[in-house]
Parts: C-alpha cells; sequence; structure tokens
C-alpha cells in the first residue's frame, strides 16, 4: 500500500500530529526553503559581478534587468522549486541543478542570455551553500522561534508580576526552607530564560563566498585586479549576514553551534520550569482550567492530567538531542571538506521544529493555570519551622551565645511552634523590642526582597 504524504501519514509528528505548530518553518527549513534560497544567492551574486567594472565581459545590469531579476526572485514557487528537482534528477546534483535554473531563467531576460555562463561564477558548492542555510536560520528564528521564546518569557513574566507578593514554602531538598513568593521563583526562570535568549539574539550568522579552499584561487586566477575580498564581504554583507573572511570549503558553522547551544540551554531552563510547575500542580499551588469537551483519562472522570507540560517537556528533550548533535558535529571537518555535514544540515528544522511545538504547549499550559493562594497558606501555617532561620540570624546580631545549636536543637525534624517560640524567648536576654520584633515574622510575611525582585526585573 502507497499512501500520499500528509499530515496523518507523514514519519515525523512534527509535519504530522504536530503541523499545526511547526507550519511557519516549512517556508524557510523545508526543502523548498533551501532550493529558494539557493536560487536567491546565484542571483544575487550575478547581479553583484554585473556591478563590478573590473569585469567588463559582464556588463552592468539596466534598471528593467535589475526588475527581472528581482522579480524571479521574489516570484519564486514550488513551480520553479519542482523544476528544480526534474534537473537534479539528471544532475544527481542538488547544487549544479540550482544552477541550470537560474541560467534558464536569466536567459528569457532580454540581452541577458550571452552572459549566463557568470551565473555560479568561481563558486564551489558551498559558496551557495552556506550562504542559503545562514538566510534560512535567520528568517526562521526572526519569523518563528524568536517570537514564541519571547512569548514564553512574557506569559510567565506576566504570572511572576501577578503573583510577585504571594507567599510560598520553599523546597530545598525536597524539604521545607524558608518563604518566597509564587512570583520570584517565576521571575527567577524569567531571568534565566531572558539571558539565553540574549545570547540567541546576539549570535552574528555566518557567511563567506571565497571559492573552493577558501583562498579566492579561482576568482583571481580571472581577475587578478579585483579586489575580490572587499567584493565578497559587500556581498554577504548586503544579503544581511556577517562576512566570515577565514574559511575552508565550507564555513565552518561555529555560529550555528553557538546559536544552538543557546538555544538547548534556553530550552533546558524552560524544561526545568516545566517540571516544578507539574510539581506544583500535583501539590495543589496550582489548578488547572477545565476545558471543555477535554478528556484528562480515559478510565478517570476526575483528572485534569499538566499534559500540557509534559508535552513541552518531552519535545524540549527530542529538541535538544538533535540540536547539540548538530553543535557537535557541524564545526568538525576533514581537512578542508568533507560532506557529512551536508546531511545533517538539512535537520536544523527538526530541532527547532520541536522546540516550536514545546514552546507552544508550554504556553497552552501556563494560560490553564490558576493559583491556589490558600493552599500555599497552609503549607506556610503549618511550618513554623522555617522561622528557626531569621531567629538565630537576630540571635547573632545581639550576641547569643550558639544561636544555631539553639535553635537546631529546638527545630530539627521537629516543628516549631508560637508557643515553642514563646518559650525560646523568655529563655534569652533580648531587649523587649527584639523580642516584639521576632514575634512579628511569620512563615507568610517571611519574604525577605523578594516582591522588589521582582519588580526590578520585570522593570527592567
Amino acid at each position: 500500500m502507497t499512501l500520499e504524504l500528509s499530515e496523518l501519514t507523514a514519519i515525523s509528528p512534527t509535519d504530522g500530529r504536530y503541523a499545526r505548530y511547526t507550519w511557519p518553518l516549512r517556508e524557510s527549513l523545508s526543502e523548498y526553503g533551501l532550493i529558494q534560497h539557493r536560487c536567491l544567492v546565484e542571483y544575487r551574486w550575478f547581479q553583484c559581478l554585473a556591478s563590478e567594472s573590473a569585469i567588463p565581459e559582464l556588463p552592468a545590469l539596466s534598471e528593467a534587468q535589475h526588475r527581472a531579476i528581482n522579480d524571479l526572485i521574489e516570484g519564486f514557487s514550488e513551480e520553479d522549486a519542482r523544476a528544480v528537482k526534474a534537473l537534479e534528477a539528471t544532475t544527481n546534483h542538488d547544487v549544479k541543478a540550482v544552477e541550470y535554473h537560474v541560467k534558464d531563467q536569466l536567459k528569457k531576460i532580454d540581452g541577458l542570455a550571452p552572459h549566463v555562463e557568470f551565473v555560479h561564477f568561481a563558486c564551489t558548492s558551498e559558496d551557495i551553500n552556506n550562504l542559503a542555510y545562514g538566510l534560512m536560520l535567520q528568517k526562521a528564528m526572526k519569523s518563528a522561534i524568536e517570537p514564541d521564546m519571547k512569548e514564553v518569557i512574557d506569559a510567565i513574566s506576566e504570572l511572576a508580576r501577578d503573583y510577585a507578593g504571594v507567599p510560598m514554602l520553599s523546597r530545598t531538598h525536597g524539604q521545607v526552607a524558608s518563604p518566597t513568593t509564587m512570583g520570584k521563583e517565576l521571575a527567577n526562570v524569567v531571568a534565566r530564560l531572558k539571558r539565553q535568549l540574549a545570547t540567541v539574539q546576539n549570535t552574528p550568522i555566518l557567511g563567506k563566498i571565497n571559492g573552493a579552499v577558501g583562498n579566492y584561487n579561482a576568482h583571481v586566477s580571472a581577475y587578478p585586479d579585483v579586489d575580490w575580498l572587499t567584493l565578497s564581504e559587500q556581498f554577504v554583507s548586503h544579503l544581511g549576514l556577517t562576512w566570515n573572511p577565514y574559511t575552508t570549503q565550507i564555513e565552518p558553522h561555529d555560529y550555528i553551534a553557538e546559536m544552538f547551544q543557546a538555544i538547548t540551554r534556553f530550552n533546558t531552563v524552560l524544561l526545568d520550569f516545566d517540571r516544578d510547575v507539574w510539581s506544583y500542580i500535583s501539590i495543589g499551588y496550582f489548578r488547572q482550567k477545565k476545558v471543555e469537551g477535554e478528556t484528562g483519562s480515559s478510565t478517570m472522570p476526575h483528572k485534569v492530567n499538566p499534559i500540557d507540560f509534559e508535552n513541552s517537556e518531552g519535545n524540549l528533550g527530542l529538541a535538544n538531542a538533535t540540536l547539540s548533535h548538530l553543535a557537535e558535529k557541524l564545526p568538525i571537518s576533514r581537512w578542508q571538506r568533507d560532506l557529512t555535514d551536508s546531511t545533517v544540515l538539512r535537520n536544523i528544522g527538526v530541532g527547532l521544529a520541536y522546540s516550536l511545538v514545546a514552546y507552544q504547549s508550554a504556553m497552552k499550559g501556563i494560560d490553564k493555570l490558576q493559583l491556589a493562594p490558600e493552599v500555599l497558606a497552609r503549607d506556610l501555617d503549618e511550618s513554623w519551622e522555617v522561622l528557626a532561620e531569621p531567629i538565630q540570624t537576630i540571635m547573632r546580631k545581639h550576641g547569643i551565645e550558639e544561636p544555631y545549636e539553639k535553635l537546631k536543637a529546638l527545630t530539627r525534624g521537629e516543628s516549631l511552634t508560637q508557643e515553642k517560640i514563646e518559650s525560646l524567648l523568655a529563655s534569652l536576654d533580648l531587649p523587649p523590642d527584639v523580642n516584639d520584633a521576632i514575634r512579628a515574622i511569620t512563615p507568610a510575611n517571611y519574604i525577605g526582597e523578594a516582591e522588589k525582585l521582582v519588580a526590578r526585573l520585570l522593570t527592567d
């Protein structure tokens, strides 16, 4: 049985079950996207060479010719991509097929047929590929990945703002610890995510167009008087990328590794958030809004499971596995070039697609969250032992000997009650106003500068 490719028959869930999340990546990171951007680079290189007066064999283009080429770039369609694939069936070389297609299209423009051999002039395939992938990645990041990263940060920031002053019992090593606020714990996540997003955004996307081994050998042999380094830098920069003058046959992909490692760190922080929220849901700190028609369990009707955070966690793991392999493999190439990066590069969309699914799932889960402040308050009221920390700190300030040891004997493994606090204060030689200050501390108000820290972060 042969099945037509569809969302039902796709092997990868990123193109099947989760296609509603990942479709924004199709235009940039698909085979179509690769062919489109390869053609774009070939057209732009032809225009660039025509602008160089030291290459008299390729006359400067007229305005009409420039417009016609720009129309080919802007009007690129699936029909063009299919034409390239048809040529590839004969050439068995994907970039050569692009070259032939571009030549065929330029021949249709008045006056350009005699000059089509300047298409792909002095280029190795990797001159075209590295720039195409750079443009593809730039487009995908700006149009889909970074906006969703920002949405995740904004969604968690909103929760942090709303819950900045809601006291919550901390748990270090799984045991009750000094109180915090729910908003402050969420703000911690926001700060971490912002830092990694900034790294992603500040990673330059590099490109090169310097020939078979990166030295402009063919370029110089044909036109020794052209300033190829300057022309190359201008060309790459005009594409919107950052010129890399030092390469072998391939641009070494270090920037992709840097970017993907930053994305995996962002994803790891979000995965940590997913697990923490899952745990808060399990102890009742958060409730989840019921969605009409949804089923939590096929056998237990009462269930409202934290499936969105679980889905996010699972897809973040898949994303990081792929992105980490890309980051580790791509910068490695034997001598001046081997082909192992070629097949691996075709999977950059996979890691980013799983990331996109995870971000959407996390945001869907966040949208369902409802804080249960009465549950947080109950936990705090049952955990007066956390006040051992401020009491022994105040005792230190006033010169009481062995304050830590005294509180340890009183509280370790046991509950600390208001009565025990009164008994302790009666045994200490502290000024009355200090005793009053200690009595005023409760688990609910012992939150330090949590609210101020949230406000500072969200203001920044």
